[in-house]
């Protein structure tokens, strides 16, 4: 299908690898310019490369910690002119409120939370200028279905859903929408890791590490491409009345009973 998005420009944090990075390959794929934002400059150059495999597009890449202030307004200077904004960097560790201590639970959200709330700062004012534009923001389902043992980010995500709610459900005023996903477990590159970690440690070998997504939906977890594939829908024309509200995939499970 095409999504009309040829010639758009798009950012994208956390755009070097998973989630990030499917929903730039996505993107690029529609003929969508690419800005990627992350950390590591060598993760976006191998990123870029790749990218420029899948069309003839523009790919810039920004090495930035946006959890340091001042960032995102040097960010928004060298990248001014974007019709599609994706919030996709940061993680919050898991942990009850006894184990993450201040530090910790502070520069987890400087990055996810507040990250996320001054690049919309940033960008809004542009695209309100224009009178155009979509930001996408990638949440969590820790958002809907609070875990004691995820705290930092059942309320960092809490958060961010009401933020996007409110911004979004004045946002059309302006000509502009603002929208989140909330994504459950998904098949990352990190995701896997830890699970191959941990079905080394309960079932003796790593490679197991399938067998413990037996209790997730449907037996598995997203793939990277189920989250992109709505991304890049609700970030195109095809939704141009979509603003305000979150989009959860994760298979249902939010609004299970039990999650085993």
């Amino acid at each position: 299908m095409d999504m009309k998005l040829a010639g758009r420009t798009a950012l994208v944090t956390g755009g070097s690898q998973g989630i990030g990075f499917a929903i730039a390959r996505m993107l690029a794929a529609e003929g969508c310019h690419l800005h990627l934002v992350a950390r590591s400059g060598g993760d976006l150059e191998a990123a870029r490369t790749r990218l420029r495999e899948v069309a003839d597009i523009d790919v810039h890449v920004h090495a930035i910690d946006l959890s340091q202030r001042g960032r995102v307004e040097e960010l928004a200077a060298r990248a001014p002119d974007v019709d599609i904004l994706v919030n996709n960097a940061g993680s919050i560790p898991r942990g009850s409120i006894e184990e993450i201590d201040e530090d910790t639970w502070r520069q987890a959200w400087d990055l996810k939370v507040f990250g996320y709330i001054n690049m919309c700062r940033a960008y809004y004012r542009s695209m309100k200028a224009r009178r155009s534009g979509v930001i996408v923001n990638i949440l969590g389902n820790g958002g809907e279905r609070v875990d004691a043992g995820y705290i930092a980010g059942a309320a960092g995500n809490a958060s961010l859903m009401a933020f996007t709610r409110a911004l979004g459900g004045n946002s059309p005023v302006d000509g502009v929408r603002v929208v989140g996903v909330n994504p459950g477990p998904v098949a990352t590159e990190r995701l896997v890791r830890l699970m191959q970690k941990e079905a080394g440690t309960r079932l003796g070998d790593p490679g197991r590490w399938k067998e413990l997504a037996a209790s997730f939906p449907f037996g598995r977890a997203a793939t990277v491409d189920e989250i992109a594939a709505t991304v890049v829908l609700l970030a195109s024309d095809l939704s141009s009345y979509t603003s305000g509200t979150i989009v959860t995939i994760d298979g249902g499970m939010a609004h299970r009973g039990s999650l085993i």
